[in-house]
């Protein structure tokens, strides 16, 4: 079961249509972009993805292998999505493009460990937890 959503980049130029499974793989990853983008990802399928407004604003930046395929708006520079390396059959979507939902909206979110990547080491580890507690209701 899935539900639609819709997000985008923080000036609008990029928009898109998202089918969220009912219960989605969240994460953060420590690889050195990823680090530094410091998103909370959610996987989705290739086909539940659909890009409504603006792909021709995305511009691809690659590393390393090449094989996760990172995209940005050229615009206002938010990663709204990727396409990931460990299953490239899903792209991680960036939760803070979705609209209505935020990072605060997990406790917890597992952190995966991409600086020892699966494809590299044959093996998947999660190293930890980032926790989110709030402190004022």
């Amino acid at each position: 079961m899935t539900q639609k959503h819709q997000g985008g980049c923080h000036c609008g130029t990029v928009r898109f249509t998202v089918d969220l499974p009912e219960s989605p793989t969240i994460r953060r990853c420590n690889c050195t972009i990823c680090a530094m983008k410091g998103v909370v990802m959610l996987d989705v399928p290739l086909a539940a993805l659909e890009i409504t407004q603006g792909e021709d604003a995305l511009t691809l930046y690659t590393f390393g292998t090449g094989e996760a395929k990172h995209r940005f708006c050229s615009v206002c520079g938010i990663h709204p999505f990727h396409l990931t390396r460990s299953d490239p059959d899903k792209y991680g979507i960036n939760v803070a493009c979705i609209d209505g939902m935020t990072i605060y909206d997990f406790e917890e979110v597992p952190v995966f460990d991409g600086q020892n990547h699966p494809m590299d080491t044959g093996k998947s580890v999660y190293l930890g937890v980032m926790r989110y507690e709030r402190l004022v209701d």
